[in-house]
């Protein structure tokens, strides 16, 4: 038995052991992991009967339950599975292997076009910062975000401050709303966002912030929040904040998610 056990065995038991730790370390942050330990002692313990012991009685019912369990996990964590599904084959590695295959000259053109682009959000959040005027704005990249867009006004123009400014300003129609950006252009503003219902998110962070981190868990979206009781930055990204931020941290940030 021993002489049989090879180097793809090795290669298939780490496997495996990937795959588990990286599903756990889904679940721990999605506050599943007790659900996710439940499952693993269900599973050991119903190799055992049936694999072991030879239970035959007991064995079956619990192949019975597996196969209606498995449908049950789909309703169950549904979302964290579309968000497995989703990290597999994220913007980070499509955009690592589009950067491969980009020339210098290339990559020094988009980085002038990103700088372009993130200057006018940037000065627009400091302004709004100053006066504690509340936005938020959310930067499409690899999901789309057409269902997010056709729940506001289109727009469809350049990324322009005053533009930014007046869309969000107090007595503006739009201003509650979220604004996407996508291909480099404002596509629309007044949008409605999946909220997060995350119990680790500050209390004292309002709707806007847990609008920003429901977008950012859903899709790989990057969104700006301006907080309208304190005036504070804070950026979205994969489910997580980084908070108070000063403009030299914000432009930082978009540069680096949006390059």
């Amino acid at each position: 038995m021993l002489l049989e056990f090879g180097i793809k065995d090795i290669i298939d038991i780490v496997l495996v052991a990937l795959m588990l730790y990286y599903i756990y370390r889904l679940m721990r942050e999605s506050r599943s992991a007790n659900a996710f330990k439940g499952i693993m002692v269900f599973i050991v313990v119903w190799l055992f009967v049936s694999q072991v012991l030879e239970m035959r009685l007991l064995g079956t019912i619990l192949d019975k339950l597996v196969g209606v369990g498995l449908l049950a996990l789909i309703v169950i964590f549904q979302e964290e599975i579309r968000k497995f599904l989703f990290n597999l084959g994220g913007h980070q590695r499509m955009q690592a292997l589009k950067r491969f295959f980009t020339s210098s000259k290339q990559k020094d053109k988009e980085s002038k076009e990103v700088k372009q682009m993130i200057m006018p959000l940037v000065m627009a959040s400091i302004n709004m910062s100053r006066q504690k005027v509340g936005a938020l704005m959310v930067f499409e990249r690899s999901a789309t975000l057409d269902d997010i867009v056709a729940t506001g006004d289109k727009i469809d123009a350049n990324i322009n401050q005053r533009l930014i400014e007046n869309i969000f300003f107090k007595n503006s129609p739009l201003h509650d709303g979220a604004m996407i950006i996508s291909d480099k252009r404002i596509k629309a503003a007044g949008c409605i966002l999946p909220v997060s219902h995350d119990l680790s998110i500050p209390k004292e962070l309002g709707l806007r912030h847990r609008a920003a981190m429901g977008i950012s868990e859903e899709t790989d979206a990057v969104a700006i929040v301006v907080s309208e009781e304190t005036g504070s930055i804070s950026v979205a990204v994969k489910g997580r904040f980084r908070l108070r931020l000063s403009a030299e941290e914000l432009e930082s940030i978009l540069t680096a998610e949006l390059s």
